[in-house]
Formats: structure tokens, sequence, C-alpha cells
């Protein structure tokens, strides 16, 4: 298995001089992921969790609905330069009768680990239908649920602890529990990751749960959250535009800048409860 940190020295520079140090730093690797032997996409990721990745990664693409839909999952042999293999390829067998992804270039699967969408052709190509509407989902949240969340994400952080470079994201139930979170460098690998587990636990769909993230709500994360039956998604940082008419339309609950006892609903206000937000307005 790839590292999940690297080592390498630093020249740090300060007030009070100058010095040659380690520092820590969050691995990347490219993970290549293959359907039935044929490769589909390539992303960089942090390694670690690759199995959950897979998984979660065609859920959100809408090649498989639940566990049952694959048979397998496999690294082959990808040796590097000193001959051992770095685990940077994985094969997954569908399960017979589960159509395979389209791989025409309208749909370009890489990714990177900043951009979960970047190469796709156009806009129409990247909305996709979801097995698992989360527009009738009875959720409902209060204020001081909400509020804790990013302490108890930050608090599961445990690589970045170390390195300072990874992003978050991490499923809680409605009274605040956390259920599973997952690091990478790419804010949309950490979410196909707690997919990809939820996936494997046949946790499918996502009723009544809030995905939290560690940055930016981005349109889609959104689709992610949306493909797993996800009803609401609460971000540290700003949504966009397409996020939030993302979420509006597929009956989401939408939080952004998740800060302390102070946040922002964008859609989905009817599940935030009364009390705190009620008085408050």
């Amino acid at each position: 298995m790839g590292r999940v940190t690297a080592r390498r020295p630093v020249l740090r520079i300060n007030e009070h001089g100058t010095r040659t140090r380690p520092d820590t730093l969050a691995a990347e690797e490219p993970l290549e992921i293959r359907i039935d032997g044929r490769a589909l996409s390539v992303t960089m990721r942090t390694p670690g969790h690759d199995v959950e990745l897979a998984h979660g990664f065609l859920l959100t693409e809408g090649v498989i609905g639940d566990v049952e839909d694959l048979r397998s999952a496999r690294y082959c042999d990808s040796p590097g330069p000193d001959g051992r293999n770095t685990y940077n390829v994985l094969d997954v067998q569908l399960a017979p009768g589960v159509q395979p992804p389209d791989t025409s270039v309208e749909r370009n699967f890489y990714t990177t680990s900043s951009c979960g969408v970047c190469g796709k052709a156009a806009l129409d190509s990247v909305k996709l239908s979801t097995r698992h509407s989360p527009a009738g989902d009875e959720l409902r949240l209060s204020p001081e649920v909400l509020a804790e969340l990013p302490d108890r994400l930050r608090a599961a952080q445990k690589v970045f602890d170390s390195t300072g470079g990874l992003h978050a994201a991490a499923l809680f139930d409605s009274a605040g529990q956390l259920l599973v979170c997952r690091e990478d460098v790419g804010r949309h690998n950490a979410v196909d990751k707690v997919l990809g587990w939820a996936v494997l636990q046949g946790r499918v769909p996502l009723a009544g749960t809030v995905l939290m993230v560690s940055g930016r709500a981005s349109f889609e994360l959104v689709q992610k959250a949306a493909m797993a039956g996800v009803p609401a998604l609460a971000a540290v940082s700003a949504p966009s535009s397409l996020a939030a008419e993302l979420a509006e339309e597929q009956g989401m609950t939408l939080v952004g800048f998740l800060r302390g006892s102070s946040m922002n609903v964008y859609t989905g206000a009817e599940r935030i409860t009364a009390g705190t937000a009620a008085a408050a307005g």
C-alpha cells in the first residue's frame, strides 16, 4: 500500500533565522480504476481506502446503485522503479447484468485532486439522475447539532494534524454522531471514500444523514451526495451558485459557512428545526 504521508527536508525561515528541518507532507499518487480490465478513470489521491474510493466513484457516476452491483475489487500488478507493486491500479469487476459505463470522448473520466469534473465536455454530461432521491427524506436537524459538526470533523482528521494538507469529509446521523470520516488531498476523493464506505456497509441510500465537508460546497459534491441519497450537505465554506441550484433541484438541504453557531442555509430550510433559529429570526 502506498504511503499516506511522506517526509522531506525543508528550509524553515522565520524571525529567528533559517534552518533545515524535516517536514511531513500528504502523499499524492495516481490511482487508475479499471472496470472488468478496461481503464476507466485516473485520479490523483492520497493512498488508502482505495476500494472505498472506487465504490464511491462508481456510485456517484451512476454506474452502480449498491454493493450488489459489484462482484470484486482487486489491485493489479503496477511495479514502480524499485520493482515493487505501487498498488496504484485497481480493477473492479461488475456483477452480471450491470452495464459498464460509457467511456466515450464526451465523458472523459480523468480527474485531479482539485477538481473531480475536469475534462468532461459539457455541463449536461455531468448532470446525472440519482436512483436514491433525497427529496422526500424526513431528516430534521437542529442548529445546535449542526454547530457541533465542524469541530467533530476536525477532531477526526488524524493525518491533517501532521500534514495540514488534506481535505476531509464525514457522515453524521441526525443527532450529530460520527458514522465515518475520510481524508484525502482531493475533496471529491474524500467524499467518494465516505460514500464508498456506505456502499460496502449496505447503507445506501443514506437516509437521515448529513455529509460534512472541510472546504467549500461545489456542484460536484452536491451531485455526489444526491447520488447516494444524502439529504443534507454542510460545509465550513461557501457553496457555488450551481451547487445551490442543484441542491434545490434535488430537494437537498445545503448549509454553508458553518462556523460555530453561525451558518447560512441556502436550500431545504424546512429540515432545520425551530428553536434557536426561530428565536434568532
